[in-house]
């Protein structure tokens, strides 16, 4: 939690840009694992947290715009609680820490929405992701649930996004933390990464590291030798020596401000000549990335240029060929790279993608190319001082993907089939950092992750925890 003058400031920062209406705030509810006294570990709405910044289950916010107040709806526990949970501060204490005079049981948060809807105030949500949130608007204002989303604010939405979109100092403070920990979770896995050992037996102790240091890891941990599929979760597979590992993987601060690294590197810790081959091109990308971010460009261009040194580093191997920008222009080099560059970062690994992606990552200047690979950009907009952003290039040998090109000669131009199915059961390569944007270029966040060819080899050879 910030300062209650923090949360003030931002209220009052929101109600300048709606300039009338009400604004509802509804907090997450616990959620049962499998029955309702057992539940998962408890995450709080980033808006809320943003907001109100009360890190508890079964709260609502509400900003009266043309009253110039603010409202939290809660419980206060009662002594079965207590016996259960201890001593606990009121409604109205936890509310005065940040800001919030006015406090009110659950239960009314209805009157308060049924008076604004009958003097014809406007009502201002965002889209609801979690299903108790989306019945209890549905409830409260009278809408089918399943079109609950579409009556959304955009007003709101694009206001909240210019504000969360600029991270201020402590907020960068809170990811250097998340940072931290993300640096302590990838050596660890590089160390461990030795044959023999199990996914799970990793994937394991990297959640502990990310619990022993701030609230959990800030998404599900993806650790495979099977790094083709890029979002792979299966970590049941025993390492094997001289196989590639993928480990894309954050953490969460106590504050809940996240940190999403990726690295990939031999089991074992020597790298072949053919995986340092498709390894240096990727690290190319990644640094060239990095050395384009800077205010005013846009991320989508930024994407393409990387596009551009992935696909000129292949047409050196034989991989591709042709002209390389017509190679990209054509969206070639998706076979390969079939994802975007980045996104933005924040108290959610995809920062407010709750919001929509196209209103986080795009605007009126620059919208999505609808190509594939490219069409997968979450971050295209003009960059800003003080976003936080990730740099993630990869490169990966996909069996299904390169039959279908083949098959239908897809970019065929462009694209040595042949030498590309030699790749099969190669894996993949991604290499992520986190990057701020600075008032005049960038810098990365935290201490990087060992990245060259050489220092990963030591890291991984060293074989010690």
């Amino acid at each position: 939690m910030f300062t209650k003058e923090t949360y003030i400031q931002r209220r009052a920062t929101l109600r300048n840009k709606i300039g009338s209406g009400l604004i509802l705030v509804p907090g997450n509810q616990e959620s049962p694992m499998n029955y309702t006294d057992n539940t998962y570990h408890f995450r709080q709405d980033s808006t809320f947290l943003y907001f109100f910044g009360l890190d508890l289950p079964g709260m609502f916010g509400v900003i009266d715009v043309d009253n110039n107040h603010d409202l939290l709806y809660a419980n206060d526990v009662d002594i079965e609680d207590i016996i259960w949970m201890g001593p606990q501060k009121s409604v109205a204490e936890q509310a005065f820490t940040v800001g919030v005079d006015i406090t009110a049981p659950l239960d009314k948060i209805g009157q308060t929405v049924e008076r604004a809807i009958k003097t014809g105030r406007r009502i201002h949500f965002t889209p609801p992701y979690r299903a108790e949130n989306q019945i209890q608007l549905s409830s409260l204002l009278g809408i089918k649930v399943c079109k609950i989303k579409q009556y959304a604010s955009l007003s709101l939405i694009q206001a909240i996004v210019s504000m969360r979109s600029i991270k201020d100092a402590a907020e960068i403070a809170e990811i250097e933390l998340a940072c931290a920990t993300g640096y302590e979770m990838h050596v660890t896995a590089m160390k461990m990464a030795q044959p023999g050992i199990m996914e799970q037996q990793i994937a394991g102790v990297l959640e502990g590291i990310a619990l022993s240091k701030g609230t959990g890891t800030s998404f599900p941990i993806i650790l495979t030798q099977n790094g083709e599929t890029l979002h792979n979760h299966n970590h049941s597979f025993t390492l094997e020596a001289g196989r590639l590992m993928i480990v894309d993987a954050g953490a969460e601060s106590n504050g809940h401000y996240a940190s999403d690294f990726t690295r990939t590197f031999p089991v074992g810790g020597k790298f072949s000549q053919k995986q340092m081959d498709i390894y240096n091109i990727v690290l190319a990308a990644n640094n060239t990335g990095f050395s384009l971010t800077k205010p005013g460009v846009t991320y989508q261009s930024v994407h393409l240029q990387t596009a551009r040194v992935i696909a000129a580093g292949l047409k050196e191997l034989g991989l591709m060929k042709g002209d390389v920008d017509e190679a990209v222009a054509n969206g070639a080099h998706a076979l390969f790279f079939p994802h975007g560059l980045g996104h933005m970062l924040g108290l959610d690994v995809h920062d407010m993608e709750d919001y929509g992606q196209i209103h986080v990552g795009y605007d009126n200047e620059i919208r999505p190319i609808d190509q594939f690979g490219t069409a997968y950009l979450r971050l295209g907009r003009r960059l800003e001082s003080g976003f936080v952003i990730t740099n993630e290039p990869g490169i990966y040998f996909i069996p299904a993907l390169i039959e279908k090109w083949e098959k239908e000669g897809i970019n065929k131009e462009f694209i040595n089939f042949d030498k590309a199915k030699s790749y099969l059961g190669f894996g993949g390569i991604r290499l992520e950092d986190n990057v701020l944007v600075t008032e005049t270029g960038a810098r990365l966040l935290g201490n990087r992750i060992p990245i060259n060819q050489e220092e990963v080899e030591a890291v991984v050879a060293s074989g010690k925890i």
